[in-house]
């Protein structure tokens, strides 16, 4: 518990000091116009209250992210506590934070806009192409997910109670949050899912202190802990907890709030705070599965444990059997309640959020405004075809690449953060630093997993260093071009 204890106020320390001297890095100016001023079109740049704000913006990119990745991700060991606080402090808040900035900066575009800004035409090219792929991947995988658990909830309904019934319910409610003004169905929703997500972990945190048992500290924290997993602690750890430490997802979503807030100085709080809340999220849900992991370990570890409280009958993990498990033991009826809720309305409102943002840059590749809403179905209805066509594709081999994908999107919007600065003349290391340990992470990954390349884990490091410290050349050459 010291660990966590520590960990905690690590984060909170890290939102105090290290998000305002990001702040003041990037140049925060109240003074300026922000786009929900200066393009207003009642439809997604809408002026909108800060707290509601930070609600949209913590559920767009919590949803189950830093729950189940943080429950598997504990597995590999105590390594996890510190990913979630370097990662997030340093890495996830900073792409978020900068991200959100620059897109506020620059009227509100999405990602592959300021990527072609900074990094090239070509890449441009390449963050729409990638960006869409894992927005309408999101979108059709997180039909499935809650469809199929909302069917088990109302298998007595009959032929009302069917899993394909449920896709129909949650896809028409998609079409409508992706279609309507954002302040008439997410705006009002969002806030209260959030604050679910919200009181769910107060819920285990006060679970944490009164189910007090002696659970692994950050000893051996260097050490792969995993019972069932091949892959190394470098990069696997990295992969599995995304959401919560760093994630490429955000950078698509952070465009939408920046169209919505009033002020840049709001900023710190919605995006950064943000970031830094889903790091507190996913490290109380760590500590809480570890907790059970303990208490369930009999003759074997902690993490054999924890692995065999979230297996199903079939004998596949399952983290939403654990989750349903600690709210029901540690909350009672309130917390079968939440449980709910976080395994069944977070992935849909991840969902939601994900065809939004595809149809936002969709349009702005296109240059397609979207104050009409038969423009908005100009964009929106191949996005809407592409992703009900996926809703029937298995997708266990397709998946498996969600989480590279994911990343590798973190280390371009991270390069592509460290350029901006640089071209300003700022601190660009905050990025820099950050953007390295991504492109370690992605490039060794991709190596070194069965669904990769498969080389032995010594050969994948020495190639992924020899990439990066190109990347690294490349960079400083352009920088001493820039300065000359």
């Amino acid at each position: 518990m010291i660990t966590f204890v520590v960990s905690l106020v690590l984060l909170v320390l890290g939102y105090v000091l290290y998000g305002r001297f990001v702040g003041r890095v990037f140049g925060v100016d109240s003074s300026r116009p922000t786009p929900c001023q200066t393009m207003a079109d009642g439809v997604d740049f809408i002026p909108m209250p800060t707290w509601k704000v930070f609600l949209i913006q913590f559920l767009n990119i919590a949803g189950t992210g830093p729950i189940f990745g943080a429950i598997q991700g504990i597995l590999f060991g105590p390594a996890a506590y510190l990913w979630i606080v370097l990662g997030c402090i340093f890495g996830g808040a900073v792409h978020d934070y900068l991200s959100g900035m620059i897109s506020l900066r620059r009227g509100g575009v999405s990602l592959p806009e300021m990527v072609g800004d900074e990094l090239g035409k070509g890449m441009r090219g390449v963050m729409i192409f990638v960006a869409m792929l894992l927005m309408i991947l999101v979108g059709a995988v997180f039909v499935l997910t809650p469809a199929g658990l909302l069917a088990n909830l109302s298998s007595s309904w009959g032929a009302w109670g069917t899993t394909t019934v449920w896709m129909i319910v949650i896809f028409v409610y998609y079409i409508l949050a992706t279609l309507l003004p954002i302040d008439k169905l997410i705006g009002r929703v969002y806030p209260l899912f959030g604050l679910a997500l919200l009181i769910m972990a107060v819920g285990l945190l006060v679970g944490l202190f009164m189910h007090p048992v002696q659970m692994p500290e950050i000893t051996a924290a260097f050490t792969n802990h995993h019972p069932h997993s091949t892959m190394p602690l470098f990069p696997g750890l990295c992969i599995t907890i995304a959401c919560g430490a760093v994630s490429g997802f955000h950078a698509t979503q952070s465009p939408m709030m920046a169209r919505c807030l009033k002020s840049e100085r709001l900023g710190h709080g919605v995006f950064y705070g943000a970031m830094i809340t889903e790091g507190i999220v996913a490290l109380i849900w760590a500590a809480a599965a570890i907790n059970i992991g303990t208490t369930m370990q009999g003759d074997g570890t902690p993490y054999e444990g924890l692995w065999q409280s979230m297996l199903t009958p079939e004998g596949k993990p399952n983290p939403a059997i654990l989750v349903n498990f600690i709210c029901n033991t540690w909350m009672g009826k309130i917390g079968a309640v939440l449980a709910i809720l976080g395994v069944v309305a977070a992935p849909i409102t991840s969902g939601d959020t994900a065809l939004r943002s595809a149809r936002l840059i969709a349009a702005d590749a296109l240059h397609i405004k979207q104050d009409k809403l038969y423009k908005r179905l100009l964009v929106a209805v191949p996005i809407f075809a592409i992703s009900g066509a996926l809703m029937f594709i298995n997708f266990d081999i397709l998946w498996r690449y969600f989480g590279f994908i994911n990343q590798t999107m973190a280390a371009v919007t991270l390069w592509m953060i460290t350029v901006y600065l640089a071209r300003r003349a700022k601190f660009f290391w905050i990025a820099l630093v950050p953007a390295v340990w991504m492109t370690l992470v992605c490039t060794s990954y991709i190596l070194i997993a069965p669904e990769g390349f498969s080389l032995l884990p010594w050969l994948s490091y020495a190639i992924t260093a020899i990439i990066t410290l190109a990347l690294l050349a490349l960079f400083f050459i352009w920088r001493h071009k820039q300065s000359a």
